[in-house]
């Protein structure tokens, strides 16, 4: 396992310190403890197998769509839905079998719903250095010179590829093997996860078209977008899924909610000043997109009338230059939304950090120690 956080200061060095290669060690380290890595790889994988046999039964066309699922799925990713569930479970001293593993591999399906969809709807060219799904088969209706506008069958495609790994989640969850009165507890978090993340998705589609630069909206996005969808729900359904107590419940609330905005907040971090060779995105991705997050919310709160004019002109560009980036992220900078944002990142960890102290007793000291080295891992990411 990697190396043990004191859970009494649970101090993190700055994450500039350590290089990618180095992070991605140590997430890959602690996401394989109890082997959890590769059980999840590998109960994906047999259900995409059976799922591949099922569509080619209707069509041999459709290998093509199994393809793309399974390079998707099974291409990337750093399984911290499934990690955390896995371990919210063990938190309430549940018992580690294959139909536990399955259960929270579910949520990758949920995760590749979410990212194809995201990816539609942002016009992303990439995820993970590779054509994004609608690019994937409107590239594919260019080079065979189907009929009909190459955009619409990638757009028409990526919803479909998107709504079929929902519904796989659901059914993989549900087939995992558990125990009916488990999987039924569950299900109120399980269903809980996914309106939260289509409200969390909306809210910030209507918060780029509305231009709404407000700090307390771009935080409740991030909330329902991410801090509830990407930890705080895993966990509690881990716990629903082991027959966990209430007071359980409460500690992994309290520890889950804000280290999933501090999460987000470091993705939104990264969409503007991360490297396109470890992210996998082009460069300021997220100014072109016009996303409004609570880095840039702060941005608006502290710059000038220049600066808000150079905010207004270029934010939501899809045509903006490497200069204008530049640009953009100097004026980000120099506001003090870079360092007020980092600011809240260590806050937020910290409080985390402090829940899950409160809870020694209550969640078993395994998991605990992971649940804290997950914690720094997520938040002090460089990709």
């Amino acid at each position: 396992m990697a190396q043990t956080v004191n859970l009494v200061t649970m101090r993190r060095p700055n994450r500039w310190d350590r290089g990618v290669a180095a992070y991605r060690r140590r997430v890959g380290s602690l996401i394989e403890y109890a082997q959890l890595g590769s059980r999840l790889e590998s109960a994906l994988a047999t259900f995409l197998r059976q799922q591949r046999h099922r569509l080619v039964e209707i069509d041999g066309e459709l290998h093509e769509v199994a393809d793309a699922i399974e390079a998707f799925v099974l291409g990337g990713g750093k399984r911290i839905r499934p990690a955390f569930a896995y371990w919210g479970f063990r938190g309430a001293d549940g018992k580690d079998d294959d139909s536990l593993v399955k259960a929270v591999a579910s949520l990758e399906l949920l995760q590749a719903s979410a990212l194809i969809h995201d990816d539609l709807m942002d016009d992303s060219d990439t995820r993970r250095g590779e054509p994004s799904i609608h690019r994937k088969f409107e590239s594919k209706h260019q080079e065979i010179g189907w009929a009909g506008d190459s955009h619409q069958f990638g757009s028409c495609s990526a919803i479909l590829l998107g709504d079929l790994c929902m519904t796989w989640s659901d059914e993989m969850f549900t087939s995992a093997g558990m125990h009916p009165e488990s999987i039924q507890a569950a299900r109120e978090d399980f269903d809980a996860m996914r309106t939260e993340v289509c409200a969390g998705q909306y809210l910030d589609v209507l918060n780029q078209v509305k231009r709404d630069i407000s700090v307390e909206r771009a935080l409740k996005v991030a909330q329902y977008k991410s801090a509830k969808y990407t930890i705080e729900r895993p966990l509690l359904m881990g716990a629903a899924l082991a027959g966990g107590s209430q007071k359980l419940r409460e500690v992994y609330s309290g520890y889950g909610l804000p280290l999933g905005e501090a999460f987000q907040l470091r993705d939104d971090v990264l969409g503007v000043y991360g490297d396109p060779k470890q992210t996998g995105k082009p460069a300021g991705d997220d100014l072109r997109e016009g996303k409004h997050t609570y880095l840039i919310a702060c941005a608006y709160r502290s710059c000038d009338s220049s600066g808000r004019k150079l905010l207004d002109d270029n934010l939501g560009n899809a045509e903006l230059d490497d200069e204008g980036i530049a640009a953009l992220r100097t004026l980000i900078s120099d506001t003090g939304a870079l360092a007020t944002t980092e600011q809240r990142i260590d806050r937020l960890a910290d409080e985390a950090a402090a829940a899950l102290r409160q809870g020694q007793g209550i969640v078993s000291s395994e998991a605990s120690t992971v649940l804290a080295e997950l914690a720094d891992a997520a938040v002090r990411r460089a990709v």
